[in-house]
């Protein structure tokens, strides 16, 4: 009777010759390999090897194919204080006089030269390109974080979009290997978004992402613009806001800054709280519009434009389709572009932060086309490459041309050469690029702080030709080497005919503008 019964109930069930069941086999997400990985953190950083390696090597190509200037900073508030710091001669800048600026940022750099030093590698190269490729490395990470936040929070397929977009950036290309504040702050705050609480995030660690938030604010105080509504928008979802303040924001926030007064004190040899310096002069006071100023719009009509370049239709598109829990991301880049359109003195890096934000949104652009997605790729690599490849291996490329020049005086038997830079100020390196103590001199141009001020720039520039005879009355005073753009060769000429012989002639940009001029010249003195 039960073998009658367990026959009714079973009338399907075949067995196999060896009486194995055979079951149909089933697709699980949750046992696939990507799943897998996902749970595990397998490879680095919790994503494939092969993937984290092939990014990392892109932004090493990437450095290596970044070849010109961009702007002074990349050298003179970081690269020059830590040749300062670590080989005790160079040169600070007036910021760093006043204390506007942390010895932080630059410390990393002069870990490395001081490694370099103690392994008897401190050659000119090493000290110029070691500190750009370990940036590279850094920025090929935040690519990967990137690319593992939406991978997190949508799925693979989004994030390969996303990722793609960030590795076409033409601007990401031409800034994100630089030795700028700007590109340290941007990797912080991509390492802070992936660990940021967004909505439905399986990454996310509030300590890990307010501590990279208060280090990129100790590099570069105005990093906390772009956190502002972030920050607030954690503590308006937070259940527990009392802890989250006294057991995060509070111990975050006093350990980093304790950290930086230290680092200072060391290097400053007094107490200097540089963040609030800087906050004062740029936001507060702002004197930043010394060194130029635009009208409130810039940002809008040319500055997010410029830096988004063919990205541009792509992010508005994004911005449209992507859910509504991305908006407080969309709120942090609008936040950031007005309140930097308040300030006078604007650039195209202050904002480099919010792309990789920006990419988020072209990410989901990408993955909604519905038709013509193979022409809107070519159309965004092609549109991509030129801007990238010009302004890496062609535009300012002088700037850098000119410096084995100088660096061959340091070979010469004559220990008394010098050289005298006619130029806006900071156009050039300085010693971490020339990494001899040649006495070398430039046309100073602190903004106005005091009432003994004097603009030794705008001094020169009035009557070039006057001030020079003026200078060196006395010929033994001449320094042996000049160095200046082409535009300024015609007004002092007579002085050059004088005294000095063209030795060197290098290549600078096709569009001179004002006091830049197409090429840089260097001269050096007759013998007598």
């Amino acid at each position: 009777m039960d073998k009658v019964r367990s026959r009714a109930m079973w009338p399907y069930r075949r067995q196999d010759s060896q009486g194995a069941v055979k079951l149909r086999k089933r697709k699980s997400r949750l046992y696939s390999k990507e799943a897998s990985s996902a749970c595990t953190g397998a490879g680095l950083f919790g994503e494939n090897t092969y993937l984290v390696l092939a990014a990392v090597g892109f932004r090493i190509f990437n450095c290596m194919m970044v070849q010109t200037s961009f702007v002074p900073d990349e050298y003179w508030q970081s690269l020059e204080v830590a040749h300062k710091m670590t080989f005790n001669y160079g040169y600070l800048t007036w910021e760093w006089t006043e204390g506007l600026r942390g010895f932080s940022y630059p410390l990393m750099f002069a870990t490395i030269y001081k490694a370099l030093y103690l392994l008897g590698k401190d050659h000119v190269w090493c000290l110029i390109w070691v500190p750009r490729l370990v940036q590279a490395v850094f920025s090929g990470i935040a690519d990967i974080r990137l690319y593992s936040l939406v991978r997190h929070l949508e799925n693979t397929e989004l994030a390969k979009w996303v990722f793609f977009c960030q590795l076409c950036s033409w601007f990401t290309w031409y800034c994100s290997t630089r030795t700028l504040t700007n590109t340290m702050e941007a990797v912080l705050s991509t390492f802070a978004l992936y660990y940021y609480p967004l909505e439905g995030s399986n990454t996310k660690n509030s300590t890990k992402y307010l501590i990279c938030v208060a280090l990129a604010f100790l590099i570069r105080p105005t990093a906390v613009i772009l956190w502002v509504p972030l920050l607030f928008y954690h503590f308006a979802k937070e259940k527990k806001k009392a802890d989250l303040v006294v057991n995060q924001y509070l111990p975050v926030g006093i350990l980093t800054l304790a950290t930086s007064l230290i680092v200072d004190r060391i290097f400053f040899g007094k107490w200097t709280f540089v963040q609030w310096n800087f906050l004062k002069f740029n936001v507060l006071q702002d004197l930043g519009s010394f060194y130029g100023s635009h009208p409130w719009h810039w940002y809008f009509t040319q500055g997010l434009p410029v830096i988004l370049c063919t990205h541009l239709p792509f992010f508005i598109h994004g911005c449209m389709v992507a859910p509504k829990k991305y908006q407080i991301l969309l709120v942090a880049v609008g936040w950031t572009v007005l309140t930097y359109s308040a300030l006078s003195h604007k650039e195209f890096r202050f904002i480099y932060p919010v792309l990789p934000v920006c990419m988020v949104f072209c990410g989901f652009s990408f993955s909604n086309l519905k038709r013509w997605k193979k022409a809107a790729v070519g159309f965004l690599v092609l549109s991509n490459l030129f801007p990238a490849l010009y302004t890496g291996l062609i535009h300012q490329r002088g700037a850098l041309d000119i410096m084995p020049g100088i660096q061959k005086l340091c070979q010469t038997e004559n220990s008394s050469a010098s050289l005298f830079v006619l130029m806006p100020c900071h156009s050039i390196p300085f010693y971490s690029h020339v990494h001899c103590p040649i006495k070398m001199n430039f046309l100073e141009c602190p903004p106005d702080l005091s009432d003994a001020y004097v603009d030794e720039a705008e001094l020169f520039y009035a009557s070039p030709l006057a001030w020079l005879n003026a200078e060196f009355y006395n010929k033994t005073l001449l320094p042996t080497h000049l160095i200046m753009f082409s535009v300024l060769e015609p007004e002092i000429l007579s002085f050059l005919t004088n005294n000095y012989v063209k030795t060197m002639s290098v290549f600078h940009t096709h569009v001179p503008e004002g006091r830049t001029g197409s090429h840089i010249y260097m001269y050096e003195r007759k013998s007598k």
